[in-house]
């Protein structure tokens, strides 16, 4: 009889339990509303943009560029670039800047068109005046005399020879079929025109040896501050033709100068190159070209 109290309780106990239980798996639950953080889009992924073509006339730089090679790859001297495109310091041109790399046409044919020639004279009207106090009478030797102290009335002033068309940069340069070639330098062929990894030809020889031009033009750069060149002289021959020659032990002329076709205008060396040699480039509107194309068979 004393099992029963003690079960009794025992049953209370539970069932307290259970409840207890029961009211912790009801608890009601409250939703919260959504945020705007929730709710708003996921933003779309960002399209790469398409590199711009540059129009024509125009170069965007690029990283990695220099002005002077840019002026090398489009066949213009570095100078030009500085003056068509209001540059105060020529190393400061940041990527993506579009700079200018052919003359303005209007300003070219400004500074190419020549001097017009005047009208010729008009004719001088002759006037009715009061006749002359010293009039002579007529006779072949006053008609003689009348003409040689008389300005003919017809008399037109002699035209005035117009003045040559000057090219820009003010010297005169010759039409591409006029340009005769020369080797500029003797010695092995080393390495040969390849677009693709060889720009020009190599040629193989001692240090100090001579190397000339191999036509006559214009020094449109003389130093050193195009990367993988060395000391290079370029030589404009053209409206669209230049030559350069790399990788010299000592310049000899300078920028501006006119130079004959065959004259010194360096020595051959291995500067910013594994060897002594020459590297010769001839480029049309820029572009590199064969130069077997215009040097002579050998």
């Amino acid at each position: 009889m004393k099992q029963a109290p003690r079960l009794a309780l025992l049953t209370i106990i539970l069932g307290l339990v259970a409840g207890c239980t029961s009211t912790t798996r009801q608890a009601p639950v409250t939703e919260r509303p959504a945020t705007a953080n929730h709710t708003r889009p996921a933003p779309a992924p960002a399209r790469a943009e398409e590199p711009k073509q540059d129009e024509r006339g125009t170069y965007t730089v690029r990283r990695g560029d220099t002005l002077l090679r840019i002026a090398l790859d489009h066949g213009q001297n570095y100078r030009d670039l500085v003056a068509w495109n209001n540059l105060r310091d020529p190393d400061d041109i940041k990527v993506g800047q579009v700079l200018r790399v052919t003359q303005n046409e209007r300003s070219a044919a400004v500074q190419t068109q020549p001097v017009p020639t005047p009208p010729p004279a008009t004719p001088a009207v002759p006037r009715k005046t009061a006749p002359r106090a010293d009039k002579k009478p007529y006779s072949e030797a006053t008609v003689a005399e009348t003409r040689e102290t008389s300005p003919r009335a017809d008399a037109v002033a002699p035209p005035v020879a117009p003045a040559p068309s000057v090219p820009v940069g003010g010297s005169v340069i010759v039409d591409d079929e006029k340009l005769s070639w020369m080797w500029p330098s003797d010695g092995r062929i080393i390495a040969t025109f390849d677009e693709g990894k060889n720009k020009g030809i190599d040629i193989a020889g001692k240090m100090g040896q001579q190397v000339v031009a191999a036509g006559a033009g214009k020094v449109m750069y003389a130093g050193s501050g195009i990367r993988g060149y060395g000391n290079l002289v370029i030589v404009k021959h053209s409206n669209s033709l230049l030559s350069a020659y790399a990788h010299n032990r000592k310049i000899v002329v300078k920028e501006g100068d006119n130079v004959a076709k065959g004259q010194v205008i360096a020595e051959m060396g291995d500067s910013d190159a594994d060897l002594v040699k020459l590297h010769f480039e001839i480029r049309q509107q820029g572009k590199p070209v064969d130069p077997a194309r215009f040097l002579p068979g050998r």
